[in-house]
C-alpha cells in the first residue's frame, strides 16, 4: 500500500504547481470563447471546471487538459442566435437549447467509446498529424492578436503608443522568463513564475494595461465572480422535447461530438508523443461524452481537449490526473474565492504564455523535410494547416484523411500485376501480383486477352490478395467473359473468404476454383501455425 502511495503521490508536486498554471491559463481562454458562443462568461469558466474535472478523473489520457474550446464556440454562434431568436426577447432560449445541444452531443460521444470509434484515429496519417499541429499553432497565434485591442469611443481598435509597448514589452518579458529560467533550475514551473513576476511588477507599479477584469467587462460581463454551477431544470421546461426539437439540435449536435472527439483524440496522440506513453481513446470517448452530459446539466457550454493548455501542463512537469484535477479545483477557487485577484493578472502576462505554446505546438521540422518527404504528403501538410486555419479541426483532419486515403489507394492501384506463360498442354497461366480491389479492377481487366487467349486458361492468385467485393466482381464478370466465349478458366490460390463469396454469387464456381492446392507457400500464407512450426523446424 505505501509503495502504491509512494509512486502516485511521486510528481505530486510538479502536477500541482503545473495545474495552477493552467488554471490561470484557462480564464481568458474560458471567458473569450464564451463571448465567441455569445453566452455569459461564466457559462465559458463553468464548463471548463466541470469538463476539465471529470476527464481528468476518468478520462483515458492523464495530464491532458479538457475544457471550453474555440473550435467548438464557432459552431455555436448560430446555434445560439436561432434559439434566441426562437423566444421572447430577453428569455435567451438559446442558451438553454445550447444546454440541451451539448447533452446530445455528449450521448454522441459516449456512443462512440461504447463501439469502440476511438481507436480509428491511429489511421490518421503522420502528415496530417503535422498539419493539424501546425494549423492549430496558427489558429492560437491568431486568437492571441485579439488581445492588442481596445476599446475606444465604443469601438475596438488596435493598439497604438505606449500601450501597445508596454504591451509588447511585458509579452517580451514573460517569455524572456520562460525560456531562461529553465536553464538556472528546472525545479520551478516558469509559466508560473512569469505570470507571477509580471502580475507583480504591473500591480507595484500601477501600470495601466489590460488585465483579465477589464477584458471580462468590456466584452460585456460583470466580473469574474460566481456561485457553485446550479442544475438547469428550466432546460426540461423551456426546450420542448419534440421532433421539431431534435431535428434543430441534432445536426448541431452531431459536428459538435465530431469536432470534440477528432480534436481531443488527437490531441491525446500529440501527448503520448511528447509523454512517450500510450492513453486510451475509447476510455477518453467516454469521459468526454459523460463531462459534456454533465456539463449540459449544470449550465455549460461544452467543450474537449485543449491542446495549448494541455502542453502548458505537460512542459510545467504535470503527468498524472492530479494535475487536471488541481487546475479544474482551482479555477473553481478563482471563481468562489479569489476572483479580485485574478482580476488583476495581466492579460500580457497569459499572452506571452500562450505565445510560448505555440512556438511548442508548431512542427518546425516541417520545413526542414519539406524536400525529404513525398510531394502528396507535403501537399496534405500545407492542406491540413490551411483548412484549419480557414475553416475548423474537423473538416481540415477529414479532408486530410479522404486525400491521404486515395492517394494509398491511386498508388497501390498501379502495382497490380500479370505475368503470363503457357503451359505444354497449352493452358494459358495468368499469374497475378498486386492488391486486387477497387481501385486496381480497371488495370485488372487489361491485362487478359479473352477473345484472343486459348481454349484453357488459369489464374493464378497466390502473389495478389483480393481485397473488397469490387474485386470478387470483378473476378466474376471476368468469368462469365470467359465462359461466353466457350473457353475453360480456372482459378487457383484464392482465399477462403474470396472462395466463399464466391460460391454464394455463383454455384458455377463450384467448377471453377481449383481447391485442391500443392504449393507449400499457399499453405504457409492460409495457416500461420504452419508458417511459425516451420521456422521452428529450423532454429529461427
Amino acid at each position: 500500500m505505501t509503495e502504491f502511495i509512494r509512486k502516485r503521490t511521486a510528481n505530486a508536486k510538479n502536477d500541482i504547481l503545473s495545474g495552477l498554471t493552467v488554471a490561470l491559463a484557462l480564464v481568458p481562454e474560458a471567458v473569450a470563447f464564451a463571448f465567441v458562443a455569445g453566452v455569459d462568461p461564466l457559462v465559458g469558466l463553468y464548463a471548463a471546471f466541470m469538463i476539465g474535472l471529470i476527464t481528468s478523473i476518468f478520462g483515458g489520457r492523464p495530464g491532458m487538459i479538457s475544457g471550453a474550446t474555440g473550435a467548438l464556440a464557432v459552431v455555436m454562434v448560430a446555434l445560439v442566435a436561432k434559439g434566441n431568436a426562437m423566444g421572447a426577447e430577453g428569455e435567451q432560449l438559446g442558451l438553454y437549447y445550447l444546454f440541451a445541444t451539448v447533452i446530445l452531443m455528449g450521448s454522441i460521444q459516449m456512443l462512440a467509446g461504447v463501439f469502440k470509434l476511438g481507436k480509428f484515429v491511429r489511421l490518421i496519417p503522420h502528415p496530417v498529424m503535422m498539419g493539424f499541429v501546425n494549423g492549430l499553432a496558427i489558429v492560437i497565434f491568431l486568437s492571441q492578436l485579439g488581445m492588442f485591442m481596445t476599446v475606444e469611443n465604443g469601438e475596438e481598435v488596435w493598439m497604438s503608443g505606449g500601450k501597445l509597448w508596454t504591451m509588447l514589452g511585458l509579452v517580451a518579458l514573460t517569455m524572456g522568463i520562460m525560456l531562461s529560467l529553465p536553464k538556472l533550475t528546472k525545479k520551478l514551473p516558469e509559466a508560473l513564475i512569469a505570470i507571477l513576476v509580471v502580475s507583480a511588477i504591473v500591480i507595484l507599479g500601477n501600470l495601466d494595461v489590460a488585465t483579465v477584469g477589464s477584458f471580462i467587462r468590456e466584452g460585456g460581463g460583470e466580473g469574474l465572480k460566481g456561485g457553485l454551477p446550479q442544475f438547469q431544470t428550466d432546460i426540461f421546461n423551456k426546450v420542448p422535447f419534440t421532433w421539431e426539437t431534435l431535428k434543430f439540435i441534432g445536426p448541431y449536435a452531431l459536428i459538435l461530438a465530431a469536432i470534440g472527439l477528432i480534436e481531443s483524440l488527437m490531441t491525446l496522440n500529440l501527448i503520448d508523443d511528447l509523454t512517450e506513453t500510450r492513453g486510451n481513446t475509447n476510455r477518453e470517448c467516454l469521459a468526454q461524452g459523460g463531462a459534456n452530459i454533465v456539463t449540459g446539466l449544470f449550465g455549460g457550454m461544452g467543450g474537449c481537449a485543449m491542446i495549448g493548455q494541455s502542453i502548458i501542463n505537460i512542459k510545467g512537469g504535470g503527468r498524472g490526473r492530479l494535475s487536471g484535477i488541481v487546475a479544474a479545483l482551482a479555477l473553481l477557487g478563482f471563481i468562489l474565492f479569489a476572483s479580485g485577484l485574478i482580476e488583476q493578472v495581466p492579460i500580457a502576462a497569459l499572452v506571452g504564455v500562450m505565445f510560448m505554446v505555440v512556438i511548442g505546438t508548431f512542427a518546425w521540422s516541417s520545413f526542414r523535410i519539406m524536400n525529404k518527404i513525398p510531394r502528396t504528403d507535403v501537399f496534405v501538410l500545407i492542406l491540413v494547416s490551411g483548412l484549419t486555419v480557414l475553416f475548423d479541426l474537423a473538416i481540415a483532419v477529414i479532408a486530410g484523411v479522404i486525400v491521404s486515403a486515395l492517394v494509398f489507394a491511386w498508388e497501390n492501384a498501379k502495382r497490380i500485376r500479370a505475368r503470363k506463360r503457357m503451359r505444354e498442354d497449352g493452358t494459358k497461366i495468368y499469374e497475378i501480383w498486386g492488391p486486387l480491389f477497387f481501385g486496381s479492377i480497371t488495370a485488372f481487366n487489361e491485362k487478359f486477352d479473352v477473345k484472343n487467349d486459348p481454349d484453357k486458361v488459369e489464374i493464378d492468385f497466390i502473389e495478389s490478395r483480393v481485397s473488397d467485393h469490387s474485386a470478387i466482381e470483378a473476378i466474376f464478370n471476368l468469368v462469365n467473359k470467359y465462359k461466353s466465349e466457350s473457353k475453360s478458366i480456372k482459378l487457383k490460390h484464392l482465399s477462403e473468404d474470396c472462395k466463399v463469396l464466391l460460391y454464394k454469387s455463383s454455384p458455377m464456381f463450384r467448377d471453377v476454383i481449383i481447391e485442391a492446392v500443392d504449393d507449400p507457400r499457399y499453405h504457409l500464407a492460409e495457416n500461420p501455425e504452419a508458417f511459425t512450426k516451420g521456422l521452428g523446424e529450423y532454429n529461427l
